[in-house]
């Protein structure tokens, strides 16, 4: 990609256009437009024309722990934390709800009490 079309990919994916129109215009793929944003910090979700107002109020949402607004990206997993200290410190809060699928159980080879672990085996 050249720079040129660094600078209109850059440009025009401010102005909200996706990546297949963006790709169509300069006439290269789109997964070049898409890995060159990803890159650059450019998948936030902006205002487009194509997009009913009511998709984009959707694409909203709040953090599960603290309550801070998180702006979920398009083609991408919804976020639920606005960053990974407050997802760790949510998790220590609410041991009871999170459903822990590796925990095992271990006998201590020195007193020989039994006890469970979390993790890898």
């Amino acid at each position: 990609m050249t720079s040129e079309q660094k600078i209109t990919v850059t440009a025009l994916r401010q102005q909200g256009y996706g990546y297949l129109k963006i790709a169509n215009h300069l006439g290269i793929t789109v997964g070049s437009v898409k890995s060159f944003c990803q890159r650059n910090g450019l998948r936030e979700v902006t205002v487009d024309a194509d997009v009913p107002q009511s998709d984009l109020a959707a694409a909203e949402c709040f953090c599960k722990r603290c309550g801070v607004p998180i702006t979920q990206t398009s083609h991408a997993r919804k976020k639920l934390f606005c960053s990974a200290a407050c997802r760790q410190q949510w998790w220590n809060e609410h041991l009871d709800q999170v459903e822990r699928k590796a925990v095992y159980a271990f006998t201590c080879l020195t007193c020989g009490k039994e006890f469970t672990a979390y993790g890898n085996k």
